[in-house]
């Protein structure tokens, strides 16, 4: 999987400059929508780290991504005392992930009294009472309810205080290079943010995973399994329980960090919405709930779905119109032509075929697309590869 997240460029580059750059930009996801992938998909692996292995549902998990973005602008216009402006990025990041844990320790303790669907419940309440102070703060901007945007420069990623070992990010004030290593090779400065992200999220997952490996992730799961049992046998069950939702909100920060960092800008709507929760839950069961990994998957289908299907950075729409001859998108058969069918049915209809998706997924492959693979091979991928190179070996 890094394998592939750290190529896709490089590829999609090489695709662009080929014979099929048209078919490239049509049937793959531009590279903007990968950099959304990465901290959308770190929001979803956070979602599931607990809801996945304790089995809590959180409702409200859009709460500590919200968190993490907006201290990160708050942070960066000096808006939070104590805190300079001009502390560095990741410092700022670290500062969202670690209020987003305190905040979910808060909304934890009251709503961990309660299971179910009734703690999914009181978390999406929080989370909407969250969300409505936001829209109404007027001390985040003059214009709270459309949000607030990061005043200065370029936000890096690297090593504080060391500006040799720092990338910046953004859509127009990453860093970029041009014929890197005498190759001939430029790094756009959307290419420089995907790899910056990419490695953060790298880090978090394998945090996650190392979690769920250790003793506490074993306790997490025997929740999940019966909590009643869990605490027979001595497992102090509150307390594991907000242990994990601590850690699920902390990475659920860096994601919303993440995405401040590089759009610059955020809103209540992209961030303290409840539809933010409703997108990773979608891509959770999508890709796999209770594996980590799985909605990560699931964000790349949605957003590749999202891309293909959108004329914003060409499409399979725009490639129709380019490509399909001019007399057949004009052929008129009862009224309709084969242009009102791509504008009907192709044009931006990534909802509806999401959903649609969706339903398929509950109904015929409940442990998703990841959950589905590890059942076949009998183990995780990474379990089996063991297994296949340890047969060719003897």
């Amino acid at each position: 999987m890094i394998v592939a997240f750290l190529v896709y460029p490089v590829v999609y580059d090489l695709l662009g400059r080929s014979p099929l750059a048209s078919e490239a930009a049509a049937f793959l996801p531009g590279l903007t929508f990968m950099i959304a992938v990465l901290y959308l998909g770190l929001f979803a692996m956070s979602f599931d780290f607990v809801s996945g292995y304790t089995g809590y549902l959180s409702f409200g998990h859009a709460a500590f991504y919200g968190t993490g973005a907006y201290a990160v602008v708050l942070a960066t216009n000096g808006k939070i005392p104590g805190v300079p402006a001009d502390m560095p990025f990741v410092l700022t990041m670290l500062l969202g992930a670690v209020l987003a844990g305190v905040l979910a320790l808060a909304m934890g303790a009251v709503s961990f009294r309660l299971t179910g669907v009734y703690f999914a419940m009181i978390t999406l309440g929080f989370a909407q009472v969250l969300y409505e102070l936001v829209r109404n703060w007027g001390y985040v901007s003059p214009n709270p309810s459309e949000g607030a945007t990061v005043d200065g420069g370029a936000l890096e990623i690297g090593v504080p205080y060391v500006d040799s070992l720092g990338l910046a990010v953004g859509r127009l004030t990453g860093d970029s290079f041009e014929n890197v290593l005498g190759t001939g090779f430029d790094v756009s400065a959307t290419m420089t943010s995907y790899y910056a992200l990419a490695l953060v999220v790298v880090v978090c997952y394998f945090a996650m995973q190392r979690i769920i490996h250790s003793p506490f992730g074993k306790a997490m799961i025997a929740v999940r399994e019966n909590e009643e049992r869990a605490e027979a046998v001595g497992y102090d069950v509150f307390r594991i329980k907000m242990g994990a939702f601590a850690m699920s909100a902390f990475f659920a920060g860096i994601a919303g960090a993440l995405f401040a960092g590089y759009s610059r800008s955020v809103s209540p709507e992209s961030t303290y919405f409840f539809l933010v929760t409703a997108d990773a839950l979608i891509v959770t069961i999508v890709g796999g709930i209770g594996t980590l990994a799985g909605p990560l998957y699931g964000t790349v289908f949605h957003e590749w779905l999202g891309d293909v299907l959108s004329t914003e950075d060409d499409g399979i729409a725009t490639y129709l119109r380019e490509t399909v001859p001019e007399g057949l998108l004009t052929t008129d058969v009862g009224g309709v032509t084969f242009a009102d069918v791509i504008n009907s049915v192709v044009d931006g209809r990534a909802p509806l075929y999401l959903g649609i998706v969706f339903v398929l997924f509950v109904l015929f492959v409940p442990n998703g697309l990841l959950g589905t693979v590890r059942d076949r091979l009998g183990g995780t991928v990474a379990e089996r590869t063991g297994d296949v190179l340890e047969r060719y070996r003897r």
